[in-house]
């Protein structure tokens, strides 16, 4: 296989075994099993291609090496048939070969929910052994009662046929005796029938034909992952309230099978040890650990979790063996385990140990500037002693002069010992050879250090000398040179204290933003009512955030500006001006600029104009125009009272609106668009005067304050209604009028 832990591979080569001899077969299982050791499936079709073949020393070894490893019902079934088989002929030995290994069947996988079908297998096998005296069928009779017993309080799928099967064995051995027996277990069958419906819910959500690969984060591994902890977790609650050793084999049975899928997650052997450790079995814990480390050789957590528990025990010398099984291999020592070992050795075999494995390693390729630092502070801390940690500082600035965390780290330890004359010549020693774009950190730190050690003037020129040496890392050298608030921000706050507030803060920090890029050419800023928006966040200029001098950073010049305190709302439409919506010519918006853009909106009434006035900024490809009055023709917009200030009978097409006169049955002529008269009867005024009655109770209201048309499609209609009267000569309005939003215009 190219990939080791791919399962299309792995399911490719099973299914080509299948159809192999199995000498040619077995280098592929070989294969298979070296990458997914806990895999039953594969074990069973690999002792399956064996007992095809009679070949039942090859069985029998293979049955050795995946049996207490994969307790998974269909192996064990298999394994059984394979005893059931070689035992057939044998007579009394055989049978009792075959009830012992019934009974190490039920041992290890009884608790399992599938177990149903071997518990009544094992009954039945128990039922057809031959009796041929009366003390014979007793003990047959007892042995059938107590593998009974034991199925109807397991929680597994065929636990309510089992209890049927007992009461009709009961009931047929001796109606006297089941009476009482039969009262005696009903509470505990029906706590394990509970139980089993709690349990299916969990399991039901196992793939029990999942593959155990290294996690990758697939959604699939992390839900069986929730899965398995799900179970754990119930199991651990022990909700049958059974007496805790049988509790606590069933846990252990629970997580043994889950390393079946999870075999690569050191987390799951952390928890399934720890717990072994806190119910008082330290030994199992530690044969967990052992298991573990051959399942994830190259586990170092696994390692030092091992150790841990070793060395909290008292047994040291396996602990030891431990930590130097993570320094055997050279190539692969890292620094850690050298600081780890370090530190183990000075508490269980005291200084001198520590200071010799120090010694030893100080010079090796895998030793770092962390290692210096650990073992000046377990001198420090440990040890009490200064001297030799400020030694063990001092040799380590020979071989990590340009390392800037390691000057930081010796800082931190002179400012314990409050040396500020070695803490000042240790940073101008460390600023005379670091190159400027891996000195930012420690410039930082030095001003930090003359802000608490020093005067004003020692601050000022430290400030001045940091600047003078930064100036050139960056693009806006010569802004450098030049003072900020933000150096007096920094001089004047402590701690979460700022001198200023947080709107002032954040002023400051725009203000420096724009400083920095005023000078570059900017394509395009996104700028709203009159304010440009900008997030602090995004500057990098946070203070107290400490940025690495390896992180590439994005170019602020080319971002787009924004504000969260900005209130997103419509802003109020300009008012149209008085050309009447058919008179206007509307510039196209594709292409369109500014100019058009507020054409559009002195042009469309006032409901339209608000809707386009709310719409966000396109930064980008004009939006499709016909998508777009598809959605306004299915959506409701906020009316414009035509009465308020800004909106005259000019605005409103062209036309003058009735009066409250008018609507009340006044003869006088109405002025149209196409300046004809019409002088509508009596009778139609008084009918409309109902309709408009009936829609305002407010029947002295003018025209002018009803809501406008609220959709294009009314407007379009409006347009076809003036353009008919202006060919027929009359048009009738009803009391409400176009203007009203109640369309009631129709052709005369």
């Amino acid at each position: 296989m190219s990939d080791k832990y791919s399962v299309e591979a792995a399911e490719k080569l099973a299914n080509e075994a299948l159809h192999l001899p199995v000498s040619a077969a077995v280098p592929i299982y070989e294969q298979l099993l070296l990458a997914y050791p806990t895999a039953a499936k594969f074990w069973k079709q690999y002792v399956e291609a064996h007992m095809g073949e009679n070949n039942d020393d090859a069985v029998k070894q293979l049955f050795s090496r995946c049996l207490l490893d994969c307790l998974q019902i269909s192996l064990w079934r298999c394994y059984i048939r394979f005893i059931r088989k070689a035992n057939d002929k044998k007579g009394l030995e055989g049978q009792e070969e075959t009830r012992k290994a019934y009974d190490f069947m039920l041992n290890c996988v009884g608790e399992d929910i599938a177990a149903g079908p071997v518990w009544i297998e094992y009954i039945t096998f128990l039922k057809s052994l031959p009796a041929h005296t009366a003390q014979e069928e007793s003990q047959r009779m007892i042995a059938v009662r107590k593998v009974y017993q034991k199925a109807i309080v397991t929680p597994t799928h065929h636990v309510e046929q089992l209890w049927r099967d007992y009461e009709n064995f009961e009931n047929t051995v001796s109606r006297q005796l089941a009476k009482g027996l039969l009262s005696e277990y009903q509470p505990k069958y029906n706590s394990a029938r509970a139980v089993y419906r709690e349990r299916k819910k969990y399991v039901d959500e196992i793939d029990w034909n999942m593959l155990a690969v290294p996690p990758s984060g697939a959604n699939k591994e992390e839900l069986q992952w929730v899965a398995w902890k799900k179970l754990i977790a119930f199991e651990k609650e022990n909700p049958q309230r059974v007496d805790s050793t049988f509790a606590n084999k069933r846990i252990v049975f629970t997580y043994d099978q889950c390393l079946m899928y999870l075999y690569h997650y050191p987390d799951i052997w952390y928890d399934y040890a720890t717990w072994h450790a806190k119910s008082g079995s330290v030994e199992s814990a530690i044969k967990v650990f052992h298991r573990a480390l051959k399942a994830l050789p190259d586990s170092e957590l696994l390692r030092y979790a091992y150790a841990e528990l070793e060395e909290s025990r008292g047994s040291i010398q396996p602990a030891k063996k431990t930590y130097e099984s993570l320094l055997k291999d050279a190539a692969n020592t890292t620094a850690l385990s050298h600081i780890q070992f370090i530190r183990f050795l000075r508490r269980t075999e005291g200084v001198e140990a520590a200071r010799r494995y120090f010694l030893a390693v100080r010079n090796s390729p895998s030793c770092t500037y962390q290692v210096y630092v650990a073992y000046a502070m377990v001198a420090f801390c440990l040890d009490k002693d200064a001297k030799v940690a400020h030694n063990v500082f001092e040799s380590g600035m020979k071989h990590y002069m340009q390392e800037p965390g390691y000057i930081l780290e010796y800082a931190d330890f002179l400012f314990r010992l409050n040396d500020d004359r070695n803490i000042r010549a240790l940073f101008e020693r460390a600023l005379s050879s670091l190159p400027p774009e891996k000195s930012v950190e420690v410039w930082k730190r030095f001003s930090q250090f003359e802000q608490t050690y020093g005067d004003l003037a020692s601050m000022l020129k430290v400030e001045q000398r940091r600047k003078e040496a930064l100036s050139g890392t960056g693009e806006e050298s010569a802004s450098a040179l030049e003072s900020s608030l933000q150096e007096v921000v920094s001089r004047y706050s402590f701690m979460d204290l700022w001198p200023c507030s947080s709107n002032d803060l954040d002023n400051l920090v725009r203000q420096e933003w724009l400083s920095k890029n005023m000078k570059k050419k900017i394509e395009k800023f996104s700028i709203s009512n009159g304010a440009i928006q900008t997030d602090k966040a995004s500057l990098g200029l946070a203070t107290g955030s400490n940025q690495s001098t390896k992180v590439i950073y994005p170019d602020t010049s080319r971002m787009m500006v924004y504000d969260p305190r900005q209130k997103p709302g419509p802003s109020a439409p300009e008012a149209p001006n008085s050309a009447t919506l058919s008179g206007i010519n509307v510039p196209s918006i594709v292409g369109g600029t500014s100019n058009s853009h507020n054409d559009i909106l002195r042009a469309a009434p006032p409901a339209l104009a608000s809707f386009i006035a709310s719409l966000p900024a396109v930064e980008g490809p004009s939006p499709d125009v016909d998508f777009v009055l598809s959605i306004c023709l299915q959506s409701n917009f906020p009316a414009k009272q035509a009465g308020k200030p800004g909106t005259t009978s000019k605005q409103l097409q062209g036309v003058a609106a009735p009066s409250s006169s008018d609507i009340s049955g006044s003869n006088k002529s109405h002025l149209l668009p196409n300046s004809s008269s019409y002088k509508p009867t009596r009778d139609r005024q008084t009918g409309k005067r109902k309709d408009f009655d009936r829609q305002d109770d407010n029947d002295t209201v003018s025209v002018q304050s009803q809501p406008l048309p609220k959709d294009v499609f009314k407007l379009r209609q409006m347009r076809k209604a003036r353009a008919t009267g202006s060919q027929t000569g009359s048009v009738s309005y009803g009391s409400a009028s176009a203007f009203s939003g109640d369309l009631s215009a129709s052709s005369g």
